[in-house]
């Protein structure tokens, strides 16, 4: 009985161990999924609902132009973006919703001179 319950307790042990690796994999970078380069303009951020707005460039392969709302794969990209500021992202296969790894474009030289 004694190696019964040992066994269990391992079998179960492994389940969970394998079960956590597999979900952290799925959450960075879906595992066979083609991977594109996403383009597009902040257009609304909502803190609350952990979504931002972002008016997308056309994806070849992947989706057209449009406007949408998009989660972040970290929630801190929320606190870093504005309104009005151009991102990258990178997207996968079969998720339409989830931008990963969002970075901010840094501003032409040019548009800054002409704000001040």
């Amino acid at each position: 009985m004694k190696y019964v319950r040992f066994a269990l307790l391992t079998g179960i042990t492994v389940s969970l161990l394998l079960s956590c690796a597999y979900g952290q994999q799925n959450k960075n970078a879906p595992a066979g999924k083609k991977e594109y380069t996403f383009r597009g303009k902040v257009e609304k951020i909502d803190v609350n609902a952990k979504t931002f707005t972002v008016n997308g460039q056309k994806v070849e392969g992947w989706m057209d132009a449009m406007t949408m709302v998009y989660v972040p794969d970290k929630e801190d990209v929320l606190k870093r973006l504005k309104v009005g500021d151009e991102i990258t992202a990178k997207v996968y296969d079969g998720d339409f919703r989830t931008l990963h790894d969002v970075q901010v474009v840094p501003a032409k030289a040019e548009e800054k001179g002409a704000k001040k």
